[in-house]
């Protein structure tokens, strides 16, 4: 993570009067957001928006305009097509977050992005898979070394609506028992860890998936992925196993979604089996409940149990 924003800062264009301050700034505002958000994909994603936009407008920080900002977050990127609603809003936001940090260390005194309108958009709903959907997934990765690691990895997702690079993450010093039963400690967002029962059919997968790489959790070193039958001993990568997710969809005819649809279908299994509302937000580390309730709205449509009545009445 460290060695990824000392060569990004290091990199940072157009800096004539203290290059080094700007940089220093630049890679503080990343360990920032690494701390506060847990995810190495948003500090990534952070990182190559700014990049970009200073690299193309030329300018310190100081000398940015809000033309310029709005130039750019209207522009045409690197995929080479105009950008939608939420990527112009995406691009505005990180760059506002830089700019917040700035004033905050006093480096400069407004933001740019303040003079501009942010795009509204709507947000896709979120969508859950029922169980039928998992029994699907699950038949559809092929029974080999690389995919009897996805299938871990996905019944890992889908039993314990972590997040991906949580799953992504774990070693097999993240494993211990207790009491005869497997448990799994984790590194969520905001830094946040904790520890949990294992679900069985979670574990027997791994088990499953280590015996391909020749390897027993016993025997392990506890840095080492669980993760590496058919892949690097550092295991699987994050973007490996998305492309892969999005195939095993793809031969279990479903949507194309991504990762992030087994958290959502955690949630939503769990809700439908009658577990409460505050047990599904301590399940998904939520901060509150009302953060799980629209998570579960969202999850759960827009069912009318009186339809079928009225159309009786009217004849239909």
């Amino acid at each position: 993570m460290y060695g990824t924003m000392n060569t990004a800062t290091a990199s940072l264009p157009s800096i004539h009067s203290d290059p080094s301050a700007w940089q220093q700034a630049l890679y503080a505002f990343l360990a920032e957001k690494e701390r506060r958000s847990g995810s190495l994909r948003t500090v990534e994603g952070y990182n190559r928006m700014l990049q970009h936009f200073f690299g193309r407008a030329g300018k310190t920080p100081d000398e940015v305009t809000s033309p310029d900002v709005l130039g750019w977050a209207h522009g045409i990127g690197l995929s080479g097509r105009r950008p939608a609603s939420s990527t112009v809003g995406g691009r505005i936001a990180c760059l506002s977050s830089f700019y917040r940090f700035l004033i905050r260390m006093q480096m400069v005194s407004s933001n740019p992005c303040d003079a501009l309108e942010r795009p509204k958009f709507v947000t896709a709903p979120a969508r859950g898979l029922g169980p039928e959907d998992v029994r699907r997934l699950l038949a559809a990765i092929p029974d080999t070394v690389p995919g009897r690691r996805d299938r871990a990895i996905v019944l890992t997702l889908a039993l314990t609506g972590r997040r991906r690079s949580e799953v992504i993450n774990l070693k097999a010093g993240n494993i211990e028992f207790d009491g005869g039963r497997a448990a799994y400690t984790y590194r969520g967002k905001g830094g946040k860890t904790g520890r949990r029962e294992l679900p069985h059919p979670a574990y027997e997968a791994i088990v499953a998936t280590l015996a391909d790489a020749g390897k027993t959790l016993p025997e392990m070193e506890p840095s080492e992925s669980l993760w590496q039958a058919g892949a690097r001993e550092r295991g699987v990568t994050s973007s490996t196993f998305y492309g892969r997710f999005r195939r095993h969809l793809k031969a279990a005819g479903l949507a194309p979604s991504g990762v992030h649809v087994l958290r959502h279908t955690a949630a939503k299994l769990r809700r439908d089996a009658g577990e409460s509302i505050e047990t599904v937000s301590a399940f998904l580390d939520h901060s509150s409940l009302a953060v799980t309730t629209v998570y579960l709205r969202r999850l759960e449509g827009t069912e009318d149990a009186g339809w079928a009545r009225v159309a009786e009445a009217i004849g239909v």
